[in-house]
């Protein structure tokens, strides 16, 4: 991977404490199909959709995806696949093959888990996860954030600052943005409520809602390990994991749900090959 390519991990909307390896360059090209209609304050979803899509199609070209046939693919696909509409967004489910962990959704739907974050957690914890960043989506906080950023780059021109209106973006105003959501992050209050729309999520389809709680306690211990110091830096407008985790227990509790979650790692079925032995016959 080139290691000169911008990191979208503001982009994404970030659940796991490891930053995401993922990365893009904001390329005049894939700038340049999206700045039409860019215009004035008025930042709709699917104008966050619009920006959001050609950087996840260059991320995707970027990293090894799982073919629909890698067990990784088959495992999301059973576990979340059969959740695609939402009020205003369609998703799409891809899994990055790397040993990083790490799960988010875009604007445009696309959701994107790391096969490191597949390898600790079993399937009604990924649930919670994804629920998470789908949460970010469906509560518009995606858009919101990006919008920000547009506004805030758009008003570096003068001229445009004079205005009711921001004037269509270049496409070096769009790398600037680009570049600025590397350190863009939500607000504890909206991880707070992505949170809960995962829980209610669980709730509502019948999944096991303590798996959240679990989700959290192995989030919580990873970041006592070596890279504890980046981790804190890195999630220092997230709530505490610990914290979320209490909080995900005392909804359990509340709703009269709670119990002590065990967990249960699938069991992955691996292709193997048998060699033909030659037998002599007897004579």
């Amino acid at each position: 991977m080139n290691t000169k390519s911008i990191q979208l991990s503001a982009l994404a909307i970030v659940f796991g404490f490891f930053t995401a390896q993922a990365q893009i360059n904001f390329g005049e090209r894939a700038l340049g199909a999206v700045q039409k209609g860019m215009t004035g304050f008025t930042f709709s979803d699917a104008d966050a959709a619009a920006l959001s899509k050609p950087a996840v199609d260059k991320m995707d070209a970027e990293n090894k995806v799982a073919i629909p046939t890698d067990p990784y693919a088959i495992r999301l696909a059973s576990v979340f696949g059969k959740y695609t509409k939402g009020e205003f967004y369609t998703l799409n489910y891809k899994v990055y093959l790397t040993k990083d962990i790490n799960a988010f959704a875009t604007a445009d739907g696309s959701v994107r888990v790391f096969s490191g974050l597949m390898d600790v957690m079993d399937d009604n914890e990924l649930i919670a996860v994804i629920g998470h960043e789908i949460g970010h989506v469906n509560n518009h906080d995606s858009r919101d954030a990006m919008k920000a950023l547009y506004q805030k780059e758009a008003l570096i021109d003068a001229a445009a600052s004079q205005s009711t209106k921001v004037a269509a973006v270049t496409d070096s105003q769009l790398a600037k943005i680009g570049s600025a959501m590397i350190d863009s992050k939500y607000s504890r209050k909206q991880e707070s409520e992505a949170d809960l729309f995962a829980y209610d999520f669980m709730k509502k389809n019948g999944y096991d809602v303590n798996a959240e709680e679990s989700a959290f306690r192995i989030l919580a211990k990873m970041s006592q390990g070596a890279q504890s110091s980046f981790i804190d830096q890195m999630m220092s407008s997230h709530p505490d994991s610990s914290l979320r985790a209490d909080e995900a227990k005392a909804r359990a509790e509340k709703d009269g749900l709670y119990k002590p979650y065990v967990q249960k790692m699938p069991v992955v079925k691996k292709t193997t090959t048998t060699k033909k032995t030659a037998t002599k016959k007897k004579k």
